[in-house]
């Protein structure tokens, strides 16, 4: 048997929705106007990394995205809108700890992982 949902999870769920959406919809209409599509993701990705900043800023400074806040649109929202927006600030903040060597290989195995992982996908898809 499945567990409940949580409220938590729930946030989560509210949030991922409509950013999926937006993501998908920016992507999109921008793409008949970009030599390719992935400018479109680099710009999503910007903007998500701009805005998950801002967001984790003010819940620093003032509290504001606190608890389920931060859930619904960090978590939720940008999540979706953009994975990378996650891993970056991520990365920010291991350079702020001046974590050098961790923020090395958070960045480098991020990539490395992530071209093994669809070269992984890649072979299996075509076998």
């Amino acid at each position: 048997m499945a567990a409940p949902v949580t409220n938590d999870a729930l946030f989560v769920a509210l949030g991922a929705v409509p950013g999926a959406w937006l993501r998908f919809r920016v992507v999109n209409h921008f793409e008949p106007m970009l030599p390719r599509k992935h400018w479109g993701t680099f710009g999503v990705n910007l903007i998500a990394c701009f805005a998950i900043g801002l967001l984790v800023s003010l819940q620093a400074s003032c509290g504001l995205g606190a608890g389920r806040t931060l859930l619904l649109l960090g978590t939720g929202f940008l999540g979706s809108f953009s994975t990378f927006s996650t891993w970056i600030a991520e990365l920010h903040d291991t350079l702020q700890r001046q974590q050098r060597r961790e923020a090395v290989l958070l960045c480098g195995g991020s990539v490395l992982g992530g071209l093994l992982a669809v070269g992984a996908g890649l072979a299996l898809g075509s076998s």
